[in-house]
């Protein structure tokens, strides 16, 4: 049985993510980890600024909103995601349409329950088609202007009456979820900066290219395929957390690429049959990643490239913070001080050389946001509390 140590497992992630050997493009970084993390608005143009040289705001947004080459669209685990526009039909199939199918369920409860209908299902279908001809006759609109042009999307719902954390909630964002979720809506033009979310929301018949539909199955046996070449090896409890889905899911998606067991220093594992390969060790690397990057967020089983530090870079949530990075495992978090300026917080000694390192490219970092502050929307324990800084990079 093939047995892959952490240090390989480490290699290739530096090179499989772009770490240690900068990508050719935007897209190439988008289709090769998948997709990038966009729930917090300025992951993905952090993440690629980690990644490709040179990279601006603009050279995303082009792609986002004029080229419409990527898209932003939710899906595994029910994140927000940017991924390629012609990929969207095998994400769909694969785990969006999984999520569809309980937001749309949710919401019609909820719906019933807080008496704006007797018929959830009639309801919904209702309001979805209001928005769709509101699109279609006039083009990207807001969220707002949508809830103040259509009645089908009025009502509201208290998801906890008479406790402290309830209170009225609109359900019209609920119904532009489960159509955005669907496929029949996108995230158009951003009316924010690219640290904020503001979409327009535009009909995706008219955004973007007709595609065929894929089936679950398919689209499950190339996705996982996918994934594995990029976060392989993995355990079967990664390939479960990291698409939303069931170990019965997992389990069937790896008999069906034939992806061969293997031994992750003593933990099973699978990995492509055809990617089996010693990887070689890369030069000395380093990197700060966002809050919720990809490489961050691969995996369930962290510890490999995590270490003793959970408890100081995750929230109860397993939500990942800013996090700096060394020869494939994280040692730290960076954040930002009162004047802007990126600061590395380092959790353990990693020598000179690469505080160095990390020194030169928080200072790059800084020179690249040019003052822009970056407010991770799930701040990590550690860039939360000075306290906990330890060692200074």
């Amino acid at each position: 049985m093939r047995r892959f140590t952490v240090e390989e497992r480490r290699a290739r992630l530096a090179r499989r993510h772009f770490l240690c050997e900068p990508a050719d493009s935007v897209r190439d970084v988008a289709g090769s980890v998948v997709g990038l993390h966009t729930t917090d608005p300025a992951t993905p143009y952090l993440s690629l600024w980690a990644r490709v040289p040179g990279f601006t705001v603009a050279d995303l947004d082009v792609l986002l909103y004029e080229r419409r080459t990527l898209v932003k669209h939710l899906a595994m685990r029910r994140t927000l995601w940017t991924v390629r526009s012609e990929d969207l039909p095998l994400i769909q199939a694969a785990a969006s349409d999984r999520v569809a199918d309980n937001e749309r369920r949710r919401l019609i409860a909820d719906a019933q329950k807080a008496g704006v209908c007797a018929d959830g299902d009639a309801w919904l279908d209702t309001a979805g088609a209001a928005v769709l001809r509101h699109l279609a006759a006039n083009g990207p609109t807001s969220a707002k202007d949508l809830r103040a042009a259509l009645p089908e999307l009025a009502g509201s719902f208290d998801p906890a009456p008479g406790k402290r954390w309830g209170g009225e909630t609109p359900l019209a964002p609920r119904v532009l979820t489960v159509l955005a979720v669907r496929g029949d809506i996108v995230r158009g033009p951003n009316d924010g900066r690219w640290t904020t979310s503001r979409p327009q929301w535009v009909s995706a018949a008219d955004w973007l290219a007709p595609a065929d539909a894929v089936t679950p199955e398919t689209a499950r046996a190339e996705m996982v395929r996918r994934w594995l070449a990029a976060f392989g090896p993995a355990t079967l409890t990664d390939v479960k957390w990291w698409f939303g889905n069931t170990l019965t899911w997992a389990r069937q998606a790896l008999r069906d690429i034939g992806a061969v067991e293997v031994d992750l220093d003593g933990a099973p594992g699978f990995a492509l049959p055809d990617d089996l390969d010693v990887e070689p060790e890369p030069e000395p690397w380093c990197a700060l990643l966002p809050s919720l990057d990809v490489t961050t967020m691969g995996w369930f089983d962290r510890d490999w490239y995590l270490g003793p530090h959970r408890s100081q870079l995750f929230d109860r949530n397993g939500n990942g913070g800013p996090t700096a990075w060394s020869d494939g495992r994280i040692v730290g978090a960076w954040g930002q001080d009162d004047d802007g300026r990126v600061e590395v917080r380092l959790l353990e000694d990693i020598g000179r050389p690469a505080q160095k390192e990390l020194r030169k490219r928080a200072d790059e970092l800084t020179e690249w946001l040019d003052g822009v502050r970056v407010s991770p929307r799930f701040p990590s324990p550690l860039t939360k509390s000075p306290a906990a800084r330890g060692p200074s990079g």
